[in-house]
Order: C-alpha cells, then structure tokens, then sequence
C-alpha cells in the first residue's frame, strides 16, 4: 500500500505536529512592536553585561577641565558639571538596572509562587492567613513600603534590590493561587493524590507546569514596574548611593540644569523610555502569544482604539 501510494504521489505521512513553543513563536511574531520591543530588550541585557568592559571611563572618574561639555565626538553623549562622561554613566547605569530589575522580579517571583502554591494548595487556615497577608500588602502602595525598606536597609545595590523585590511578591501569590484553585481538583491532580503523591510532587509535577505561562507573562509586566521604582527612589534621593550611576540618578541631577544643559536629561531619559516601553511591548506580545484565549493584546488594543482603527 505504501508503494502504491508512493507511485501515485500521495503523502502516507501524517499531519504534521507544531508544538505549542513554535505556535507561540508564531503568534508572538505577528505583534511587529513586540517584536521590536524583544530587540531592544535583547540589547538592554547584553549592554548590562559588557557595558562596564566598554565604557571610555569608569563611573567614578571625573575631570573638571571637560566638565559640562556638549555632545561631541570625544563626548556622544556629553559630560555632567563633574566632568563625568554621560555615555559612561549610561552604560554603567546598564548593568545596574539589569541586576536590579531582574533580581528584584527573582525575589518577588520566589516569594509570590511559594505563598500563592502554598495557599491555593492547603486552603482553609493557612489560605486565609496568606490572602489577609496579601490584602495587607496591596492596602499600602509599594512604593512606600520600598521607601521604608530603602531607609532601613540602606542605599547599595543589594538593600535596593531587597527593598523593591520584597513588596511585590503579593500580586504574584494571588495570581498563582487563582489558578491553583482552578486546577487542584482536576482530575490529574486527583490521580495524583489516589496514588499517594506529595503535595511538593504534585506541585512541581502537575500545577507550576500549567501556570508557567501566566508567571512569565507576570514578570514581563514586572520587570519594567520594578525599573520605574527604581528611577522613583532616586527622584527622592534614596536611590543608588552616588557615586554608582542610574538613570534615576542622572535624571534627578539634570533636573535643575536642564535649560543650560539638556543633553544631561535627554540622553538617560530618552533611553530609559524606550526600555520602558520595550519592556511593555514584549509583556504584551507574550501575554498574545501564550494565551490566545485573551485575543488582542491590551497595547494593542488601545492603540487600535487611539488611532480609530478599530473595525466597523
């Protein structure tokens, strides 16, 4: 039969199979922004791993004599009353944000999944106390409860770190213990459960792969949260400890001179934008992508909605 088929043309192969990897990639790659955004995000992360190895000069160098000096070929990106090189202060800033923002999404993600499996898992007492937690949590914004931790931790790399990551495990616990109650009384779970497996098994096992989708989504929408906290606590001065450079650092010193010297302004808050809206792009193209039950992406719906392209 298979050479008779073969002779006559016909395939014997079956449909073929795409994985749900490869259908993603696809429907992500259909959002151009997203695509861009992953880009820009791609570049964001290398710059903040060889940014230090490529900088003309070290953050902390500064030179009088070139202090205010205007972009130039010497100076792309222009120098600070100091005498500091902004395009050194940039890159520097790179590598900053990146072991902030992902580190504080790290610790906010391993608090958040923990309580959300723990309490969607046990119920009963210890879901009510981990949901009051939680409320306590979203009654007071996370910015304060970052300032206070600023204040009590101190101004380096690691209190800063600890002191955004820390308040913003609670929108990662409800999220996973919404959809833990979904699923711990499927029917796989209850399999599970008659041949005697652990809770720890069943967790690792049957739920965090179903909700992986939803957490990545999560933190591509926390990631650029965290970096705006970041840039806020500088605006109060409770940022970085300078001499370390951020952008919420070099924002706030040009604020008073930005009439005589814009390019100490424009330069990092040009860039800290984009990476902004990257970031935005990239969250809302996954959030397409690996659930395409929701449809259409929020920035892209909105843009449709802005622009008047929406069908009639």
């Amino acid at each position: 039969m298979a050479t008779i088929a073969a002779a006559a043309g016909i395939s014997t192969r079956g449909p073929r199979r795409t994985s749900q990897l490869s259908l993603a990639w696809r429907r992500y790659k259909r959002n151009k922004l997203a695509v861009a955004g992953a880009i820009v995000v791609v570049a964001f992360i290398v710059a903040g791993v060889i940014g230090p190895w490529v900088a003309p000069q070290g953050y902390a160098q500064a030179n009088f004599l070139d202090a205010n000096q205007p972009p130039s070929l010497r100076f792309p990106f222009g120098t600070d009353n100091l005498g500091h090189d902004m395009l050194s202060q940039v890159l520097w800033s790179f590598r900053n944000a990146v072991e902030i923002a992902f580190g504080a999404s790290l610790v906010s993600f391993a608090i958040g999944v923990a309580l959300g499996l723990w309490a969607g898992l046990r119920g009963g007492i210890v879901d009510m106390v981990v949901m009051r937690l939680v409320d306590f949590m979203f009654a007071f914004p996370n910015y304060f409860l970052s300032l206070f931790l600023v204040i009590t931790l101190g101004r380096n790399l690691l209190p800063i770190l600890l002191a955004i990551g820390i308040p913003g495990w609670a929108g990662y616990a409800r999220l996973v213990r919404g959809l833990v109650l979904g699923m711990r009384n499927g029917e796989m779970v209850e399999a599970a459960r008659a041949f005697g497996a652990s809770t720890g098994h069943i967790a690792r096992k049957y739920l965090l792969p179903n909700i992986t989708n939803s957490i990545f989504v999560a933190i591509a929408f926390g990631i650029p949260f965290d970096l705006l906290v970041m840039a806020s606590l500088s605006l109060v001065g409770l940022g970085l400890r300078p001499p370390l450079p951020s952008f919420g650092n070099m924002i706030a010193q040009a604020g008073g001179n930005v009439l005589g010297y814009p390019w100490l302004l424009y330069f990092p808050a040009g860039i800290f934008a984009v990476i902004l809206l990257s970031f935005l792009f990239v969250a809302d193209g996954l959030q397409e992508a690996l659930d395409p039950k929701a449809g259409e992406g929020h920035l892209r719906r909105t843009r449709r909605l802005w622009f008047g392209l929406r069908g009639r």
